[in-house]
């Protein structure tokens, strides 16, 4: 995907989530952007695939506890 069909996209999250995510994306060699970008879509992908409920229980899903 081009620049150009990028938006920026702000939320608020708690300080040790960033900092995890940023040392994440050095230690893949990525961006910042492109890790997020990854991350999200990978999961995304999972709900759509197996439902909410089941991709919660994969690692790094929205509640592992679940």
């Amino acid at each position: 995907m081009a620049y150009e069909d990028k938006q920026q996209f702000n939320v608020y999250l708690p300080p040790e989530l960033i900092r995890r995510v940023k040392h994440a994306a050095v230690d893949s060699d990525t961006s910042l952007s492109g890790y997020v970008e990854r991350v999200l879509a990978t999961h995304l992908d999972r709900v759509e695939r197996h439902g909410l409920d089941e991709a919660s229980t994969v690692e790094g899903g929205p509640n592992p506890d679940a």
